[in-house]
């Protein structure tokens, strides 16, 4: 659940746009918090969750010049008669560098009988990879070979993609979950684009101008481990996304069972006067 978490994380930090915009415009990312109630979607196998509530909440600020930080925080609680009532509370801390060179991570994760901390920084090296420095559980150095990028750097090609009409999008990314140890093959499946309108037959935080009048597509992202072998995702996340990157009706696939996210709080928050 954890490595969920963090990519959904990501991937939530919105996009401002303008409807002028040609396909080939940079991305700019706006300023941005969000809440989402979450309910069981599903569940299957012998040890079943019976029922299921929770919330995410983050909090994403910054731009290109000073880069980008984000905070989130999922909360769950899962109950099973076998293991009665569980609860996990998650917490993520990043950085990104406006240009996508350099990115710092932390998690700190609460399941109850465990407690652990993720926490370190990671670099580009030209296009032959990255250098990671872990400073939490324990200090090491290591590297990952190939073209890789970090979470933010993910969302402006997926807002790239579904701009520019492309139905998949591919690409490694390393966005610090799990142990700091992992790359991710992605892929990414973007439905049929949505126009503006019928906003009744959604929630009511959709119903605010600023996502009232843009598009959407229907997203669904598979994450694999990287390399050759079995290519069953790890997991799986889907949502719809607007053009200006806000995420409605999640859905966090963890395989035995999936959770669905509804937007109950939106705040697009002022933008900088970053120029680049």
């Amino acid at each position: 659940m954890r490595v969920v978490a963090f990519a959904l994380a990501a991937l939530l930090a919105p996009v401002l746009w303008s409807s002028l915009l040609a396909a080939d415009e940079p991305v700019r990312l706006a300023p941005h918090r969000a809440v989402y109630d979450l309910s069981l979607a599903k569940s299957t196998g012998s040890r079943s969750v019976e029922n299921a509530s929770g919330r995410i909440a983050f909090d994403f600020t910054g731009d290109s010049c000073a880069g980008y930080a984000l905070k989130y925080r999922q909360v769950t609680v899962m109950e099973s008669a076998e293991t009665g009532a569980r609860t996990s509370d998650l917490r993520t801390a990043t950085f990104e560098e406006g240009d996508g060179k350099a990115f710092q991570f932390r998690t700190d994760s609460d399941s109850g009988s465990k407690k652990e901390t993720v926490e370190g920084q990671a670099e580009r090296q030209g296009d032959t990879g990255i250098a990671v420095r872990l400073k939490q559980p324990k200090r090491d150095s290591y590297g990952f070979d190939g073209d890789i990028v970090f979470p933010t750097a993910h969302m402006r090609r997926l807002v790239e993609a579904a701009r520019a009409g492309q139905t998949t999008l591919t690409i490694k990314v390393f966005d610090g979950s799990e142990d700091g140890r992992k790359v991710y093959d992605t892929l990414a499946v973007i439905g049929r684009r949505i126009e503006p309108g019928n906003v009744g037959a959604l929630e009511a935080a959709a119903h605010q101008e600023g996502l009232a009048r843009l598009a959407r597509w229907p997203v669904t992202l598979s994450y694999f481990t990287a390399g050759e072998g079995e290519r069953t995702p790890v997991y799986v996340l889907s949502f719809d996304m607007y053009e200006n990157g806000v995420s409605r009706a999640l859905l966090l696939d963890y395989g035995d069972f999936a959770l669905k996210g509804e937007m109950t709080k939106l705040d697009l928050l002022p933008e900088a006067a970053c120029q680049r």
